[in-house]
């Protein structure tokens, strides 16, 4: 069957077009698309294939996933998917269905909601905090308008006691959630003088206790098997070699090595100065001697010719920087070939991150140094990694008191033959 588009890059350049203008996302975000629809051009050209259409699509990912659990897949393969499943979606039907619900405020309610999203983006808080809670909000927003509540002075607790109630138990963590968005809501509406009550006060806690999980980490051998594997005879090899190093040697976030320009690098100081895109702290570390190598073996005999900035880029022209989400899927492939049991544990640059850590406990360093090399703001954030420093923590155990014998005698020793 004839494609309606007149070719593939039309069939692209409308999608991400639609992306943007249609679904509000981001350049950046339409961008990351293309690049991975380039792949999807590439393996049609390689098959003779003419036109994309669905069926295009799915042959494309039988050729790169198999038959791999998708559980198992990488964030990155996981977002290869993604666009392949979104480009086909486009391809048939000339519209993209959003992932997420599609919020719609109006009304009074709906204009102090909007106002508080505002205020909360000029807090700088993380995009994606803001997203969710918006969502949370939108949630309580539909269910007061099903209600016949038109003002946020009518919000009482027995609405939020109701709506709570209607909250899908088997999700333990929503009720907790939309109960913090609408509490944090209500306090600003107190703050703003909307409201004459702080009805904040008076929305109730729920008995829900996140169990803080245990940061992934890896032994310094399992690390050194991990760089070892990588083939640095090709300037991909290079490339990732160096990118690889500055997640496990200097503990950098996949968004700070995407991020690395230049400028970041003062080689007469043996420094890389940045700003942490996470916390936008300012960051100064040490080049070490295999990571400055390894950089500067990138530059000359592996990365592309550009004008480009950044230090990485893609291997494939028109050689754009590397994506976050693509620096992840780097260093979970060197966990894959590197043969490295990944169950349970994360796979990706953060778990680099999270064994530099582990390692620096491992060598008794102190916890402001750790703080300084990872780019915390304050030792608090450290602490998360206490947990895993098992051998410090076996030098302080608790001494068990002797039982007498006669306990175990009670009721004629019944319970415990």
């Amino acid at each position: 069957m004839k494609s309606k588009w007149k070719s593939f890059d039309d069939l692209s350049f409308e999608a991400a077009n639609f992306l943007i203008c249609k679904m509000g996302r981001s350049q950046e975000t339409a961008k990351q698309y293309v690049c991975y629809w380039r792949r999807i051009k590439r393996y049609m050209v390689a098959n003779k294939i003419i036109h994309f259409e669905s069926v295009v699509g799915k042959s494309y990912l039988k050729a790169q996933f198999g038959n791999q659990d998708y559980n198992k897949l990488s964030k990155s393969q996981k977002d290869v998917i993604r666009s392949v499943n979104v480009l086909s979606e486009f391809s048939d039907k000339g519209s993209i269905s959003p992932v997420k619900e599609q919020v719609a405020f109006y009304g009074q309610i709906g204009e102090a909601i909007t106002t508080y999203q505002t205020f909360r983006i000029s807090l700088r808080l993380n995009k994606h905090t803001i997203e969710e809670g918006e969502q949370y909000l939108y949630r309580f927003f539909k269910y007061l308008t099903k209600e016949n509540v038109n003002s946020v002075k009518e919000i009482n607790q027995l609405h939020i006691l109701k709506y709570v109630k209607t909250i899908d138990p088997k999700f333990t963590t929503l009720p907790h959630r939309s109960l913090e968005a609408i509490r944090g809501f209500l306090k600003y509406a107190y703050n703003e003088k909307l409201i004459d009550i702080d009805m904040a006060a008076v929305v109730p806690k729920y008995n829900y206790v996140k169990q803080a999980k245990l940061p992934s980490v890896y032994s310094s051998s399992e690390i050194e098997k991990i760089i070892a594997c990588i083939d640095r005879g090709n300037a991909v090899g290079k490339r990732n070699y160096a990118i690889v190093l500055l997640a496990a040697r200097l503990g950098l976030r996949a968004s700070d090595i995407a991020n690395l320009q230049f400028e970041n690098l003062i080689w007469d100081k043996s420094s890389i100065v940045l700003n942490q895109y996470k916390t936008g702290k300012r960051l100064e570390l040490p080049i070490l001697s295999d990571v400055g190598n390894a950089i500067i073996d990138y530059l000359r005999y592996g990365r592309p010719k550009s004008s480009e900035r950044f230090v990485f880029l893609i291997a494939a022209s028109p050689f754009h920087p590397v994506h976050r989400s693509a620096i992840t899927g780097i260093v979970h492939s060197y966990f894959v070939k590197a043969g490295i049991n990944i169950t349970q544990r994360k796979h990706g640059p953060h778990a680099l991150r999270h064994s530099l850590a582990s390692i620096l406990l491992e060598k008794e360093t102190v916890l402001p140094v750790i703080s300084e090399v990872l780019g915390h703001q304050t030792t608090a954030s450290t602490n998360y990694y206490l947990r895993v420093d098992l051998k410090s923590m076996s030098k302080c155990p608790l001494e068990v008191p002797p039982v007498h014998s006669s306990f175990y005698q009670q009721k004629g020793g019944y319970f415990y033959a």
